[in-house]
């Protein structure tokens, strides 16, 4: 497998983005994930977003991050937010993610960043268990689904001492 960076409007992200979305309406009932989003969002030094493509440079799995901070929304300075995580059906437990995973936290703590954050739901157990088993520990809800029932948040220190 093949990691590259490519931008959130890049046309094998927004295929996976669609996928990812399905995904999110079938297991929540719902339209998808609708936190407000934008392709600059992601551009270096402020984010990055990921592809992984397998031997036949079919786009199999994705992942991004985006600088925050403080804001009413619950966000720290310096905090990177991860989002649209996910791995096609076909690629996963092949350990895709975690590698996305490793490689978005490496960038962001290049860029400066000091804490790792993110949102998922309470019908994901397998993206709860990859970030539990990656040093993540439930935070204080912060983003555009911070007052959902089902909205679990969770942080990882990317420098020694950080909160």
């Amino acid at each position: 497998m093949n990691i590259h960076t490519r931008a959130f409007d890049h046309p094998d992200a927004a295929r996976l983005n669609d996928r990812v979305q399905l995904e999110y309406a079938e297991r929540y009932g719902d339209e998808g994930d609708v936190t407000p989003l934008d392709a600059t969002m992601f551009d270096p030094p402020r984010g990055r977003y990921l592809i992984a493509y397998d031997p036949s440079d079919s786009s199999v799995a994705t992942g991004g991050w985006r600088s925050q901070e403080r804001n009413a929304e619950g966000y720290s300075d310096g905090d990177a937010e991860l989002k649209r995580m996910y791995v096609i059906p076909e690629g996963r437990g092949q350990g895709l993610a975690r590698r996305i995973l490793a490689a978005l936290e490496d960038d962001a703590r290049a860029a400066g960043r000091v804490r790792m954050v993110l949102e998922t739901g309470d019908q994901q157990p397998e993206a709860i268990a990859l970030y539990l088993s990656s040093g993540y520990t439930p935070c204080e809800k912060f983003g555009h689904y911070r007052t959902y029932e089902n909205s679990l948040c969770f942080a990882k220190p990317l420098r020694d001492g950080t909160a």
